[in-house]
């Protein structure tokens, strides 16, 4: 049943470009603004499809807006998408295919989903890769690469942290906000 409905929002997303009378982008871009600065990735749909469709299902729906990067960890990878600045974590959609044997490895700026120690368990949560981290590969699906703003994922890496329990035990001090996910026109 995951795998269905992640199958049916792949071909919902090509669809409506068609219908629209688009073509789809074979590896669309995505702009990440922060509240210190913005971030470029591209997405690639070819060799994630799953997860590059539950992903750009998340930014249409506009549901990246206000949340936070609720789990840094300087050395290893900024995560976000998945609580507000409330540390209220939002609802979901049901989780996605792991797509982690795709041939795409953990290295620096890449985008990965988050998921938990169930391996298909992946919905809106990533994390994006401060350092190469080969023992994510197998394990954690990379679905993109930033292409413009590693300055500003190593201003998140860097800022001050601290425990402030729950899913926030690496969290800023200063929450750095996700104010939207836009995809490149």
């Amino acid at each position: 049943m995951k795998r269905t409905f992640a199958i049916a929002l792949a071909a919902a997303l090509l669809a409506t470009a068609a219908l629209k009378g688009e073509t789809p982008v074979k590896n669309p871009s995505v702009v990440m603004k922060t509240s210190l600065g913005s971030i470029t990735i591209e997405l690639d749909a070819e060799k994630a499809p799953v997860s590059v469709a539950n992903f750009l299902a998340y930014v249409n729906d506009k549901f990246y807006d206000g949340t936070v990067f609720h789990r840094v960890i300087d050395g290893f990878m900024i995560q976000g998408g998945g609580f507000k600045g409330d540390k209220m974590q939002k609802t979901t959609k049901p989780p996605i295919k792991n797509e982690a044997t795709n041939g795409l490895k953990n290295k620096i700026g890449t985008i990965a989903m988050a998921r938990t120690n169930d391996l298909n368990s992946a919905t809106a949560q990533f994390y994006i890769n401060v350092n190469d981290n080969a023992n994510l590969d197998g394990g954690y699906c990379v679905f993109g690469k930033v292409t413009v703003g590693m300055d500003v994922v190593n201003k998140i890496k860097a800022t001050p942290k601290s425990n402030q329990g729950g899913a926030f035990v690496d969290a800023p001090v200063t929450p750095v906000v996700i104010e939207s996910i836009r995809v490149v026109p």
